[in-house]
C-alpha cells in the first residue's frame, strides 16, 4: 500500500509539471484521458444545461402515456464521432429536429467552461452535422506546427488556428490578400513564414520593399525580381502587367475550343494548360503599401497614380494568369488617395495584427464582419504575433505564426535558391545576390578621447 501511495504521488506531481511547464505533453500524457471521460460522463447533463435538448416526439409521450411510464427526458444530439487530437478533442454531433448550428456556436463558452476545456469552437459541417472542436490548452502561447501537414500547388501552412487546426494561404482559393498591423505586431514573421513556405514550390516570387529592402532582399537569393523604392516598383509593376498579358495571349492560343479535341477542359486560366507550357505562378509581395502610395510633388503623385493603377490591374486581371498579390501595410483606407478603395476590394483574404486603433481593424474587416473587428481591437500589446484572418464569406479565425527568425527564413530561401525560375519579363529586376556593400557613410560620429 505504501508504495502504491508513493506512486501515486509521483504520478500527480509529474502531471502537475507538465501541465505547468509542457501543456503539449501533459495533454498527450494525462489531459486527453482525463478530458474524454469527463465530455462522455458529463455530456447529457451538460447539453441539458446549454439549453441543446430538445423535448421528446408526440409519439414518445403517447407511447408513454399507453404503457403507464414515466415521461421520457428530454433528448440530447446524437454524437456521431469522438476523436482526440494533439491538441483537444474533436467532437462531431447530429442535431436533433427544430435544433440549428447556430444553437450549438451560441452555447461554446457554456460548453467550455462545463467541459473543463481551454476554448470550444463550432462548425456546420453539413445539414444537421455539426463539429465541436476543443483545445486543451493555449496553442496560440507556444506555437508548434505539426509535422504532417496538407500540403498543395500554391497552398502554403503559415499559422496555427486557435482551434488547433492549421491555417492555410491557398492562394487557388484566395488569390489575393491583405495583411495589416502595427509596428511590432508579428507582421513581419508572417510574412517571413510565408516566403519559407513558398520557397520549396515552383513559384517565382516578387518582392517590393521601399525600406531600402531591409525585409525582404536578405532573402534575395530566393526572389526572381526585388524592388527597394517607389521609382523601381514602378517600373517592375509596369513590366508585371506586361507579362500577365502575354500569359493571357498564351492561354487564347492554347483555349481548346476546337471540336477536334471534345474530352479537353478549354483553358480559362494557367492551371488548364499542359505542364510542359504552363507559365511558372507569381507572387508579388508589397512590404509597406502605404510608401507607393504616398506623395510629396506633383510628379509623384503622377508616379503613385501609375503604381495604384498597375496593382489595381493586377488584382482585377491577375488570379487567371497565376499573379498573385500580398499587400502588408500599417494602414490601408482612403486617406490613402483615390484607387485605393477599389484595391482593398479585390483583397479577398484579410489578417490584421494588433492595430493601434478601431479605423484600422475596420479597414480590414468592417466590409466582413464586425465580430472580426471586435476581436482585432482586443489583441493585446504583449502578445506578437496574434492574428485574425478572414476572408469575404464572415468567417475569422483567431492565429499565430510561429516563430521564424530572419535568420531561419534567409537559410530557407538559400537552400531553395536553385528553384528560383527565371522570367524573362523581369530579369532586369532579378537581385544582385552577392555580397551587399558596407556602408560608407557613417550615421554617428564618434567623439574624440580625451585625457
Amino acid at each position: 500500500m505504501t508504495w502504491f501511495m508513493v506512486a501515486v504521488v509521483v504520478v500527480v506531481v509529474a502531471a502537475g509539471l507538465l501541465r505547468w511547464r509542457r501543456p503539449a505533453w501533459y495533454w498527450l500524457t494525462f489531459g486527453v484521458l482525463v478530458a474524454t471521460v469527463r465530455v462522455l460522463v458529463r455530456y447529457s447533463s451538460v447539453m441539458d444545461a446549454c439549453g441543446l435538448t430538445v423535448p421528446p416526439s408526440r409519439w414518445r409521450l403517447a407511447l408513454a402515456r399507453v404503457a403507464n411510464r414515466p415521461v421520457p427526458e428530454s433528448r440530447v444530439p446524437r454524437i456521431l464521432r469522438l476523436r482526440p487530437t494533439r491538441t483537444g478533442l474533436v467532437l462531431r454531433l447530429k442535431l436533433r429536429p427544430g435544433q440549428d448550428a447556430f444553437d450549438v456556436s451560441a452555447a461554446t463558452d457554456r460548453l467550455r467552461h462545463s467541459f473543463g476545456m481551454y476554448g470550444v469552437t463550432s462548425r456546420e459541417v453539413r445539414s444537421g452535422v455539426v463539429e465541436v472542436r476543443m483545445t486543451g490548452y493555449d496553442v496560440l502561447k507556444q506555437v508548434q506546427m505539426p509535422a504532417k501537414v496538407d500540403l498543395a500547388p500554391m497552398r502554403v501552412p503559415v499559422a496555427l488556428r486557435e482551434d488547433g487546426s492549421v491555417h492555410y494561404r491557398d492562394y487557388r482559393a484566395v488569390p489575393h490578400g491583405l495583411t495589416l498591423g502595427a509596428t511590432e505586431s508579428g507582421k513581419s514573421v508572417y510574412q517571413r513564414n510565408l516566403v519559407a513556405g513558398l520557397a520549396p514550390m515552383d513559384v517565382a516570387l516578387v518582392g517590393i520593399d521601399c525600406k531600402q529592402g531591409v525585409e525582404l532582399f536578405p532573402l534575395a537569393h530566393r526572389f526572381s525580381a526585388l524592388a527597394d523604392n517607389p521609382d523601381t516598383a514602378l517600373e517592375l509593376l509596369e513590366a508585371l502587367v506586361e507579362h500577365m498579358e502575354e500569359v493571357y495571349q498564351l492561354i487564347r492560343a492554347e483555349q481548346r475550343i476546337s471540336v477536334a479535341v471534345p474530352d479537353a477542359e478549354i483553358a480559362a486560366d494557367i492551371w488548364d494548360l499542359p505542364d510542359d507550357i504552363r507559365p511558372v505562378p507569381v507572387v508579388v509581395l508589397v512590404d509597406e503599401v502605404a510608401e507607393l502610395a504616398l506623395f510629396a510633388s506633383k510628379d509623384e503623385e503622377k508616379r503613385r497614380d501609375r503604381i495604384i493603377t498597375a496593382l489595381v490591374r493586377l488584382a482585377q486581371l491577375g488570379r487567371a494568369a497565376g499573379i498573385y498579390l500580398e499587400i502588408c501595410g500599417q494602414r490601408f483606407g482612403s486617406e490613402l488617395g483615390k484607387g485605393i478603395t477599389m484595391l482593398r476590394a479585390q483583397l479577398t483574404g484579410r489578417t490584421a495584427h494588433r492595430v493601434n486603433d478601431e479605423t484600422s481593424a475596420n479597414m480590414a474587416f468592417g466590409d466582413i464582419s464586425p465580430d472580426a473587428v471586435l476581436a482585432a481591437i482586443q489583441i493585446p500589446a504583449e502578445t506578437r504575433g496574434i492574428a485574425i484572418a478572414g476572408d469575404s464569406t464572415g468567417g475569422w479565425h483567431r492565429i499565430r505564426a510561429p516563430h521564424t527568425s530572419l535568420r531561419q527564413a534567409v537559410n530557407t530561401c538559400n537552400k531553395y535558391a536553385d528553384r528560383t525560375p527565371d522570367v524573362p519579363a523581369l530579369a532586369a529586376y532579378r537581385p544582385a545576390t552577392g555580397s551587399l556593400p558596407s556602408a560608407r557613410v557613417p550615421l554617428s560620429k564618434t567623439a574624440p578621447a580625451t585625457a
